[in-house]
């Protein structure tokens, strides 16, 4: 092995951060697997590489024994003691093995070893630079798409985007830009793997905390999310200043901050509603737009039961129970909204107007 191929691992060390002395022990175990492979030899061999020079020696490591049965792996100990007069019975004896023409095999064994480390070494970074970024937003280039996937190129590596995980109706060009979550990152035997959505209701948290400086500097906090995604969703929002309205700072200036999530995602309506430690109120702000009369709590079975005026019924429930859904999601709490007159004809008793009862949210389409 040359003194250029010792200089160009130095280089690797200093620019790659691959470690030289680890390159050096991965080429000397494949070099026994070659020389084992190459030279039809079954004895037990070391492979000793020169860090300064890049000379290699391959040596047979035997057994010192009394009497020799098998003269691959063991010697006499007259014989070993030619070597070294210092050789006991059961020491290791090591005699130099290397065959003339073991410099080509070795040039191609290290070629290989050194391009798999640099390919796994450059995997690694891939894998730590994103294994943060999980949870997070990335923005790439629609590169292709088969009947299960479309492939995102973030740069370094290419994204998976399945098909399941778009909103409804969402179809992307080749080399438009995307913005889109990350699920998952994984390092398989193939690479790091990195797993996108489009319908995730992390985007949306995440659309916000990049729109919304208050969220980004933690003054206002979003404390639930629930999406159906491409149609509408709902989000609470808590601000720890009293004197900073978490509503109006998401809504952002005659609405351009939520403007721009919207466009983001294509339409899709979202609900910003004050999120409430008082479970009444924060169940009442959660099925904005709709005006809610009563709030009834039931613990044991973490459900709420809601009046709501007569006209305002439809809206709370929402097309095909969406709304209801949404803030039960958001919420957490199972809701059953009754009608003002269902509640009379039902509990005979007639609703009271809770109007104090603050619901500050507002609806973006």
């Amino acid at each position: 092995m040359s003194m250029e191929f010792i200089d160009a691992m130095n280089e690797l060390e200093r620019e790659r951060g691959i470690s030289k002395d680890v390159l050096f022990e991965a080429i000397e175990a494949a070099l026994i697997s070659s020389y084992k492979r190459n030279f039809n030899a079954a004895q037990n061999v070391r492979v000793d590489m020169n860090r300064a020079t890049g000379v290699i020696r391959v040596y047979a490591r035997k057994l010192i024994v009394e009497e020799v049965l098998d003269i691959r792996t063991e010697i006499s100990l007259p014989s070993a003691r030619e070597i070294n007069p210092h050789f006991q019975l059961e020491d290791i004896a090591e005699l130099e093995v290397t065959p003339r023409d073991f410099g080509r095999i070795a040039a191609q064994t290290a070629k290989q070893v050194v391009t798999q480390r640099i390919r796994e070494a450059e995997r690694g970074l891939i894998y730590n630079a994103f294994i943060d970024k999980e949870d997070d937003i990335v923005t790439g280039l629609v590169q292709r798409q088969d009947m299960r996937n479309i492939y995102i190129d973030l740069g370094k590596i290419e994204a998976v985007l399945p098909l399941g995980e778009l909103m409804p109706g969402e179809k992307f060009k080749q080399s438009e830009r995307i913005k889109a979550y990350i699920t998952k990152v994984e390092n398989t035997t193939k690479g790091p793997q990195i797993m996108l959505s489009r319908s995730h209701p992390g985007l949306l948290k995440r659309l916000f905390e990049l729109e919304v400086p208050e969220i980004f500097d933690g003054v206002v906090e979003i404390r639930s999310v629930a999406r159906e995604a491409g149609f509408r969703s709902k989000i609470a929002v808590y601000s720890r200043n009293p004197e900073v309205d978490p509503v109006g700072s998401c809504v952002g200036p005659r609405g351009t901050r939520v403007q721009t999530i919207v466009t983001e995602l294509r339409g899709e309506k979202i609900d910003i509603v004050r999120y409430s430690d008082l479970v009444q109120e924060y169940v009442a702000n959660a099925l904005s737009p709709s005006k809610v009369l009563e709030v009834q709590i039931f613990e044991p079975e973490k459900m709420a039961r809601v009046i709501v005026p007569d006209y305002q019924l439809s809206l709370a429930i929402g097309i095909k129970g969406q709304n209801a859904r949404l803030a039960a999601k958001l919420t957490g709490w199972k809701i059953d909204i009754k009608s003002e007159s269902q509640a009379e004809q039902e509990y005979g008793r007639a609703r009271t107007s809770v109007d104090e009862m603050h619901q500050d949210s507002v609806s973006i389409d």
